[in-house]
């Protein structure tokens, strides 16, 4: 599945994003998801909990992309 999040302001935090788009219901499942390796972030694994996520980039989670506004 592929969808589209706009980012209101200059980046989101990739915790936050994780929650924002339903993938996280709470910050631990988020930090679960992030310290199991299975966030790809421009084609890369980000393990960095705080991760600034800019418009332009692309998260993969599973069979979910995110392409960020």
């Amino acid at each position: 599945m592929q969808e589209e999040f706009k980012i209101d302001g200059e980046y989101i935090e990739l915790m936050q994003l994780l929650k924002a788009i339903g993938m996280a219901q709470t910050g631990g499942h988020a930090k679960m998801i992030v310290d199991s390796e299975m966030v790809i972030r421009n084609g890369e694994v980000e393990t960095r909990r705080r991760a600034k996520i800019r418009s332009g980039e692309q998260i993969q989670i599973k069979d979910h992309t995110i392409d960020l506004k």
